[in-house]
């Protein structure tokens, strides 16, 4: 645009905004002050999600000397990579890497056919006590996990169906400290914010037209065919927002995976063993009687973490664009 065409467009401006008596120019005011404190919003949410963890990163790559030194603050004097390997070896990584990454998939992928199935039967079905039965879902949402933590502990630690083992062997079973505790309760929507994922699918299945469904039993379909054939396929966007959800909080959680695996070595177990095991390497390897100072412990479990998250940040830069779809497709009828 030369200079003429810009002066043409400005004096044309004027003349519009003189017609509408003023109402142009304090319409695009308030659009640009609209657009400047949007900006600063945003900027302001950005900097406080995203602030912690540079904090994070630039601290991993700290040497001791440099996390008691007033002159550095965000960029390393002596960068090391020595906190890492440090990290690696405290927390057994690569082995603890790849249980976890079976434990949180397996269970994950038994929430979402377990809850997938319920929210359906919520959503098109009509049976006994059907508003008892989800009030029960919504329960399972407000109570905390740890008001059952000590029913939960007897239960497996003294696993019997029915008196048949007790009959049988003498004894009851002793479930605790395997993976196969945490199964059960996830095959049974009891597991780890089952009744949030019941609810979400529930939700998602009450805004498809059953339309769709009475043109699939015309066509001679029948209600299991219909299910995985028209419906699941259209719940794609939403399962693939549970199974994330499912994923990442098993992948962090301490209190089901304390409670039941705790012969089971994973990330966030280790994660909060990781202070203990810098004092004792310092102590009985390096032999300095203080021990890990405050502020080198800190530094290494800001590293934990770091090399605890990173796979969920590259899981989530490959599954963004169906969870981002899933929550905009997402409805709240009641």
């Amino acid at each position: 645009m030369n200079k003429e065409q810009m002066q043409k467009k400005y004096i044309s401006y004027w003349e519009r905004n003189k017609k509408t008596s003023g109402y142009l120019l304090k319409k695009d005011i308030k659009n640009l002050i609209y657009r400047i404190i949007r900006f600063f919003l945003l900027f302001g949410m950005c900097f406080l999600i995203l602030q912690p963890i540079f904090n994070k990163i630039s601290i991993s790559f700290m040497a001791e000397e440099d996390l008691y030194n007033a002159m550095v603050i965000s960029v390393p004097e002596h960068f090391t990579s020595a906190n890492y390997l440090l990290a690696a070896q405290f927390m057994s990584y690569f082995s603890t890497l790849r249980n976890t990454l079976l434990v949180s998939l397996t269970i994950a992928v038994l929430q979402i056919i377990v809850c997938t199935v319920a929210g359906y039967g919520f959503a098109r079905f009509e049976f006994p006590f059907k508003k008892f039965w989800f009030a029960c879902v919504m329960l399972a949402i407000i109570i905390p996990p740890q008001t059952i933590s000590s029913s939960l502990h007897l239960h497996f630690r003294y696993f019997d169906i029915l008196g048949i083992a007790n009959l049988t062997m003498g004894h009851t079973i002793n479930l605790r400290g395997s993976v196969l505790p945490y199964y059960l309760m996830s095959a049974g929507c009891m597991g780890l914010k089952n009744g949030l994922y019941i609810y979400m699918i529930r939700q998602f299945f009450r805004n498809i037209p059953k339309e769709m469904e009475e043109a699939a039993y015309v066509d001679g379909c029948g209600t299991f065919k219909t299910f995985i054939r028209i419906m699941l396929p259209d719940a794609k966007p939403i399962v693939t927002s549970c199974f994330l959800f499912s994923f990442v909080w098993q992948w962090t959680d301490s209190f089901y995976s304390k409670m039941f695996l705790g012969n089971v070595k994973l990330l966030s177990i280790q994660l909060q063993q990781i202070g203990e095991k810098l004092s004792n390497y310092m102590i009985y390897t390096l032999n300095q009687a203080t021990g890990a100072s405050v502020g080198y412990t800190e530094c290494i479990i800001s590293t934990g973490t770091l090399m605890v998250i990173f796979p969920l940040l590259i899981l989530y830069l490959f599954a963004q664009k169906g969870f981002v779809e899933s929550l905009s497709s997402t409805g709240i009828k009641m």
